[in-house]
């Protein structure tokens, strides 16, 4: 081998390592579903940019990581047109997809939470809420809700209570485990509340559900001591799509899917502090652990908004793929 073309492997060789050193699934990882791509972005936080991708499944919405950071859950929805059935995993360390997970007759799953190494999903086109058991490879658990179109859900951390937000039928569901009565192990309770709840959360204290109805610009807090609707504020939202309390109980965000706005509430007060205008299509939401900012999708726009939750500024954007949304942050154990 000459001296030249010894170089030349020598640098070839280099430039194999060091792609395959920047290509390194990063901890943490914001992981950002870009719907119209197919696809789940990797997303660098410090350096703002796409590091990798991952075939995603068909019409991506929804995404949670395990609790180790080594895999993604993606919900396939379909809506009403072309209803899927199948949540989509990608191996975060490889950046690969994984065979997908077949819900069967479960149609158009679409909200997904991560609790205590299980992954629970809601079944909008079949109007239930199931559960995958990553250690089992199965479905080891359904509920049927019976509620038009239940979207969105969040578990409690010790899996006792599970609230829904069901947009077509102006309620939202809680589900508290019961071991002696039900046969299903379960007592629901369905809340009415504005038209179109679609995003909500539970305040960090477990107190309080904030829903924003989508259809009527308005935000039903629930008591969750009574079950009872409180007070409903008129936001001024054209189309809410996500709601999000900050770790300390102290912020709400609120996501304007028509307008492009992200709307600040103080949770205390009650009252909007600021409205911030991202663009087109603002969508998914996800803050990270410590609080100190919001990722907040810009889905037209083909872009993530960074926000500041101190200043309320906007610090940064990430270049996505067509259509980002649902979003993960994942963190390798």
């Amino acid at each position: 081998m000459t001296r030249r073309v010894w170089a030349l492997s020598l640098g070839f060789l280099l430039l194999l390592v060091a792609n395959s050193v920047l290509a390194q699934t990063p901890s943490p990882a914001l992981l950002v579903l870009e719907k119209n791509d197919k696809s789940m972005a990797i997303v660098d936080p410090n350096t703002l940019k796409v590091i990798g991708r991952v075939p995603a499944g068909e019409d991506p919405h929804e995404i949670v990581a395990s609790d180790d950071g080594k895999y993604a859950y993606i919900s396939n929805y379909g809506a009403f047109q072309n209803p899927q059935h199948t949540i989509s995993i990608a191996d975060l360390p490889t950046q690969k997809a994984l065979p997908a997970v077949d819900l069967g007759a479960l149609r158009s799953p679409h909200g997904l939470e991560m609790v205590n190494g299980k992954v629970y999903f809601t079944a909008e086109g079949s109007k239930v809420i199931g559960r995958y058991d990553p250690a089992s490879q199965r479905i080891d658990w359904t509920l049927g809700i019976g509620q038009n179109r239940t979207h969105m859900l969040v578990v409690s951390k010790d899996e006792s209570k599970i609230f829904t937000a069901n947009v077509n039928s102006d309620t939202i569901t809680i589900l508290d485990r019961d071991k002696n009565g039900d046969a299903s192990g379960w007592i629901e309770t369905a809340i009415s509340v504005g038209k179109g709840p679609e995003g909500f959360d539970v305040s960090p204290d477990g107190k309080e559900l904030w829903a924003a109805n989508s259809h009527d610009g308005t935000l039903s807090i629930i008591d969750l001591a009574s079950r009872k609707v409180v007070q409903t504020l008129d936001v001024h939202t054209k189309r809410a799509n996500r709601v999000k309390f900050a770790p300390d109980g102290k912020l709400v965000l609120i996501s304007d899917l028509e307008l492009g706005d992200l709307v600040v509430l103080d949770s205390a007060a009650r009252k909007e502090i600021k409205r911030v205008n991202l663009g087109h299509g603002v969508a998914g939401i996800l803050i990270v652990p410590d609080g100190s900012r919001a990722y907040v999708a810009v889905s037209t726009d083909s872009q993530v908004a960074v926000v500041d939750l101190k200043t309320l500024a906007v610090t940064g954007r990430i270049a996505t793929g067509k259509g980002p949304d649902g979003m993960a942050w994942a963190v390798t154990k």
